[in-house]
């Protein structure tokens, strides 16, 4: 995302929690500096992207958080995906202190982010959502204004339960046709044609025959968005069966040494269930 804010001319300052995930940038163009208030110090925008809610209780929230640093002027984008309630405190926070914020998490992964092909969904001001277009409009491929604050939050909790849902179905179907002696790659065949069709049936039932679940989004991270689903479906009294039959697949696969493997991996453990390999 910083990459793509680069190529579109604007001046990006970059910290990031793990040292040296800057370094490639830097070569860009992108000044690093040595923390997060150095970072957000006399910023017009301030976009950060952090892996659950902790890090933005520590990072934003916390006694020494950024959200008590940035210039009041300053416009904030959170494009994490984390819990309504987060979203909800940091607008609350922001707020505070006359600052605009949106919560704006995306949909995509890595050559989505490399590419500015990412989806956005953004909950808050539909004002600050116009003056954050200059921004957001480089790092992807389509924008949707989804309303109110904790709206975009809420939007990436829906669209994950179908990304959870239809990675479940797809290793139950490839466990089901492998078992009755179908050829897997016939399979395939037939799913990249249907009215059923999904890129995600495309990419990841092309990933499993190849054996490969090298992460470009990790599977502890679904287990973390799966149980903010279970949370927001409890919260709002909505049953959601299927999606927990899913999360009881992802508790037992990254219990199975497959968290830091891409989320895809859950199926190995359907796979195992039936007693049948994907891989070629």
């Amino acid at each position: 995302m910083a990459g793509n804010l680069l190529q579109a001319g604007h001046e990006v300052r970059v910290w990031n929690r793990s040292p040296g995930k800057a370094d490639d940038l830097q070569a860009r163009g992108a000044v690093e500096v040595d923390d997060a208030h150095e970072a957000v110090a006399g910023a017009e925008v301030v976009m950060y992207c952090l892996a659950d809610d902790a890090a933005v209780e520590d990072l934003v929230l916390g006694a020494d958080g950024i959200a008590a640093a940035v210039p009041t002027d300053a416009l904030v984008i959170d494009l994490s995906t984390v819990a309504p309630a987060t979203s909800l405190a940091e607008h609350a926070a922001y707020a505070e202190r006359g600052v605009r914020f949106l919560d704006a998490p995306v949909f995509g992964s890595r050559d989505e982010a490399k590419n500015g092909g990412l989806w956005v969904v953004v909950g808050g001001d539909e004002g600050t959502y116009h003056a954050a277009l200059p921004v957001l409009e480089p790092i992807s491929a389509t924008r949707h204004y989804m309303g109110d604050a904790g709206n975009g939050a809420r939007m990436k909790l829906v669209g994950n339960l179908l990304v959870a849902s239809q990675l479940e179905a797809l290793g139950e179907a490839m466990s089901l046709a492998k078992k009755a002696g179908l050829d897997l790659h016939d399979v395939l065949g037939v799913l990249s044609v249907t009215d059923f069709r999904t890129p995600i049936y495309d990419a990841v039932g092309a990933s499993m025959l190849e054996g490969d679940y090298s992460p470009d989004f990790a599977l502890h991270l679904l287990l973390k968005d799966a149980r903010l689903i279970a949370e927001l479906a409890r919260d709002l009294e909505v049953p959601i069966p299927s999606t927990t039959a899913t999360m009881d697949t992802i508790e037992r696969a990254v219990e199975a040494g497959y968290g830091d493997e891409n989320a895809s991996a859950l199926v190995k453990v359907l796979g195992s269930d039936a007693g049948v390999r994907f891989a070629d």
